[in-house]
Parts: structure tokens; C-alpha cells; sequence
């Protein structure tokens, strides 16, 4: 299932001087009022998840195994964190998890590597 993440938050930087350290964010509304505290310039920033394709707000929040290798070989689904799928850049993945029931598995699971065999 090719699931792409949703932008949730990126790096956060000050446009005026670059600053991504001594930043303040306070919720207004839907929006987060940031004011830099080296050189004092505010702006405000969606947190809305959005579409790394197409940009797109019209996403699905679905839920995603966090993998682990448990014992040898043998993998164990030790968590779990929300991923957002587009309605219309992700609808094969997005109607296979409806359709399923089950949470999407990681793009990638943990494997044995030559070092590890015994």
C-alpha cells in the first residue's frame, strides 16, 4: 500500500532571519501565532496536515503498525501512529484500509541482517 505521509509539520523556520530555535507558537483559532524571539518577526502557520502531492486538506487519518523485531526473525507490531492519506492521490491505499479493517503496515519492516544471523 504506497501510503504517502501528510505534511503535519515541517521544519519551522524564521523567514526574516532563519532562526529555527528560539521560536514561540501560541494557538489562535485554527491557526499558530509564531513569533521569533532573536528578531522579533510573527507569522501564522496551518497546522493542517496537507497533501505532499497535490496539496490537497482532503485527507483520512489511518492508522499505521509501528514494527519491531521481537525475538530472532519474529516481528511485533509495538505501537501505532496516525498517518493522513489523500482522498485523491492515495484512493487505492485509502479504500484497501476501509475495505481491510486493519491497520496499513510500514513501507519498510525490520529484517535480519548478515550480522545478526546465528
Amino acid at each position: 500500500m504506497g501510503a504517502r505521509v501528510a505534511r503535519v509539520s515541517a521544519e519551522i523556520v524564521c523567514p526574516e532571519c532563519g532562526e529555527d530555535d528560539d521560536l514561540r507558537g501560541e494557538r489562535i483559532d485554527e491557526l499558530i501565532h509564531i513569533t521569533c524571539g532573536s528578531c522579533g518577526r510573527a507569522w501564522d502557520r496551518d497546522p493542517s496536515p496537507r497533501c505532499p502531492i497535490c496539496d490537497s486538506d482532503d485527507l483520512h487519518a489511518c492508522l499505521k503498525a509501528v514494527v519491531e523485531r521481537s525475538r530472532g526473525t519474529q516481528l511485533s507490531v509495538v505501537g501505532t501512529e496516525v498517518v493522513h492519506l489523500c482522498r485523491v492521490c492515495d484512493a487505492g491505499a485509502l479504500e484497501s484500509y476501509r475495505l481491510s479493517g486493519t491497520l496499513l503496515m510500514p513501507e519498510e519492516l525490520p529484517t535480519v541482517g548478515p550480522e545478526q544471523d546465528a
